[in-house]
């Protein structure tokens, strides 16, 4: 019942929601509830990266009958409010959710290196949810991937060059649509509502875009 106490089959969904990456909007579209119920469920239960629907069951039930407060949303190792503050900034730009945990473990990471195996075992999550979130990362020029000949395994990288490639990246997408759409004003008439607006449009991006690959150009020597 939406506005009621979550049940054990929603702390289920919300784990499950949690393995695929979903963003806590989502799996309280999912459940009919209010993002901040999910939101401060998911952060007195150990946090994206630990929760567990049973514990978090029988917990909710031991406060209910002793009738204590949650413990606060800071308690944890140290660095988890700091991680989920950048991992929620990062869902909010769109990034998915696991997506944006993998991208956070790879950049504070010490030699910023992981292999699958071991984001699954850190993130607590199956090895085809890494494969998707690592193929877009790379996909978007934030990780490369590098072979280890010896294992037969990936190695997935964040260097310094990788924000200069993810922009380059960018670029070179949102480029692509300006010129789609200035063919699309001419094909509907530059003389017409429609072609002048595809067209305004075309120039803006084009030159949004080529400065900004200008500038990332020119301050490329921050990163070396």
């Amino acid at each position: 019942m939406p506005g009621g106490r979550l049940t054990q089959q929603d702390r289920q969904r919300i784990a499950a929601g949690l393995t695929d990456g979903l963003s806590y909007a989502e799996i309280a579209r999912r459940l009919d509830r209010p993002t901040s119920t999910i939101s401060r469920e998911i952060a007195r239960n150990g946090g994206p990266g630990d929760y567990r629907p049973q514990q978090a069951h029988q917990a909710t039930a031991q406060r209910a009958r002793r009738g204590t407060p949650a413990p606060p949303r800071t308690a944890g190792p140290p660095g988890s409010a700091m991680e989920e503050e950048i991992i929620e900034m990062a869902v909010r730009t769109g990034l998915p959710r696991l997506t944006a945990r993998v991208h956070l473990d790879l950049l504070l990471s010490e030699d910023g290196r992981r292999t699958a195996g071991e984001l699954t075992r850190r993130l607590k999550v199956s090895p085809a949810s890494v494969s998707v979130a690592v193929n877009y990362l790379v996909q978007h020029g934030y990780v490369r991937r590098e072979r280890d000949p010896q294992r037969r395994r990936d190695i997935y990288v964040v260097d310094d060059d990788a924000w200069y490639h993810s922009i380059a990246i960018s670029t070179r997408q949102t480029l692509e649509a300006a010129q789609a759409a200035t063919s699309a004003a001419e094909t509907s008439g530059l003389d017409t509502p429609v072609g002048q607006r595809l067209a305004k449009g075309g120039a803006f991006l084009e030159r949004v875009s080529l400065d900004m690959m200008k500038s990332a150009d020119r301050w490329r020597t921050l990163l070396a």
